[in-house]
């Protein structure tokens, strides 16, 4: 693909996102650390809190160049501010050399991309918030049981048999890239889903791997996770911790995993 069209932009880019977890905006940040550019991140910032809630305020009404955001992950790249993560990564991928700008594959892509996030970060979250978000897990804890349940033994073992039917196909190419024969953006949506996933059921992932049906899918994890860039961005303190956000981790959730 082509250079990087972030390493000719003057402009920085501003992602606007909750602090202490990880969450979608970390899908983000992986994009921006493969490519090697720099960012503003501020859920590092002491006021990252009210600064994300001040683009959520019902006041706050956008401007003459954008309508206002419902939540983050937001980006702030001169004068546009945009939210929705599939949204974002439609953006900055070809600026930052993970996509084409044109084409079917742009299509392609964010189907493929649309699909892992459905599966490896909505239905998580849903696990351990299955009946509604403002309520706290322990007051949906039974009912995080039986969504846990059902994630575990039929939706994730479906999703990663989809994501080795792509790796399996033609159009994937060589290398063990999901797409085109070259890393894109939507290798790094699956490795950080993929590890949120794995934090959260690391006994039902593990069963996964040690099964040997989507050996595909593990090596590129394991791929991504040794690329120099995302290695030392991974082995710093830019990466943040995993907590209550997205992927979480309730031993409970797992009880009955052999």
């Amino acid at each position: 693909m082509a250079e990087p069209e972030a390493k000719r932009v003057k402009t920085e880019y501003e992602l606007i996102y909750w602090p202490g977890i990880p969450g979608r905006g970390e899908v983000v940040r992986l994009l921006f650390e493969e490519a090697g550019v720099g960012y503003i991140d501020t859920a590092k910032a002491a006021k990252a809190a009210p600064t994300t809630l001040s683009y959520m305020a019902a006041t706050n009404l956008g401007d003459d160049k954008n309508p206002p955001v419902f939540a983050p992950p937001i980006l702030k790249h001169g004068e546009l501010v945009i939210n929705q993560l599939p949204n974002i990564l439609l953006y900055l991928a070809p600026k930052l050399g993970l996509a084409p700008a044109s084409g079917d594959a742009v299509y392609h892509l964010n189907a493929i991309a649309l699909t892992i996030l459905d599966g490896l970060c909505v239905e998580v979250h849903e696990t351990h918030h299955p009946i509604a978000t403002d309520k706290y897990y322990e007051d949906q804890k039974e009912e995080a049981k039986l969504r846990a349940k059902a994630f575990r033994e039929q939706r994730l073992p479906r999703y990663l048999t989809y994501v080795q039917r792509l790796l399996d196909g033609e159009k994937s190419g060589e290398g063990g890239w999901l797409y085109g024969g070259e890393l894109t953006y939507v290798d790094l949506v699956l490795f950080q889903c993929l590890d949120g996933t794995q934090y959260a059921f690391p006994k039902t992932v593990e069963k996964l791997r040690k099964e040997g049906k989507h050996d595909g899918v593990f090596k590129l994890y394991d791929a991504i996770k040794e690329r120099p860039n995302i290695k030392a961005y991974l082995e710093s303190d830019r990466r943040i911790d995993y907590a209550d956000g997205i992927w979480r981790h309730y031993p409970e959730l797992e009880e009955d995993e052999e």
